[in-house]
């Protein structure tokens, strides 16, 4: 049951990032292959680097073709609903990229501690999963990524990564422990969207 819910949770995380990517590639007017480039490094570009990172390989989506499909699948319907509805809600994006965030940051930080990685590198792992794929997929498009602006984005996943480790070492059961931290995640990063919370900037009007 604990494999399929994390199965289940990921590919959540994969469609809502795939559509994020898909919709930055169709503002940018890019053509197909674009977007299919930008939905499938949003959706695993944090999760490859991941795998990479700790030995697990091949990494998860090679030997599961079912994240490629889903990734091709979701690009294709996003694009078709986009033409019908002709402009997404502004907020979208964040709100698809803030389930992503925790979706990915907890199943990063699970597979880590699976793997027997200590707690920090559990959270670190995680963080990178969160992440990575929404940098890249910014980087593509000639954007500063969200975890490197004023944003609570990084933060946010950093707190989803310690509360499931914290769930974990006090004997949560797993589901549970995985619930908990998304929900974390998820409230903290939307509260930030909602409330335009922000982390304080630093510049220094000095010139090099």
């Amino acid at each position: 049951m604990l494999e399929q819910f994390i199965y289940i949770a990921d590919m959540i995380g994969v469609i809502s990032c795939a559509i994020s990517g898909v919709l930055v590639a169709t503002r940018l007017r890019m053509d197909p292959v674009g977007i299919i480039v930008l939905a499938a490094v949003t959706g695993i570009g944090g999760g490859t680097l991941r795998d990479m990172m700790m030995g697990a390989t091949p990494v998860f989506w090679i030997v599961d073709n079912n994240y490629t499909y889903v990734i091709t699948i979701t690009a294709i319907l996003t694009v078709f609903w986009l033409k019908h509805i002709h402009r997404s809600p502004p907020y979208l994006l964040m709100i698809l990229d803030a389930f992503g965030l925790a979706i990915f940051t907890i199943v990063g930080a699970q597979k880590a501690l699976a793997l027997g990685f200590s707690g920090p590198v559990a959270i670190a792992m995680g963080c990178i999963t969160g992440v990575v794929g929404g940098m890249i997929r910014d980087l593509l498009s000639g954007q500063i990524p969200f975890v490197l602006q004023k944003e609570i984005y990084a933060t946010a996943s950093v707190l989803g990564g310690v509360l499931f480790v914290l769930c974990s070492y006090l004997e949560f059961t797993p589901i549970l422990a995985m619930s908990i931290a998304i929900s974390g995640t998820l409230s903290l990063r939307l509260s930030a969207i909602y409330w335009h919370l922000s982390l304080p900037v630093f510049a220094s009007d000095r010139e090099a």
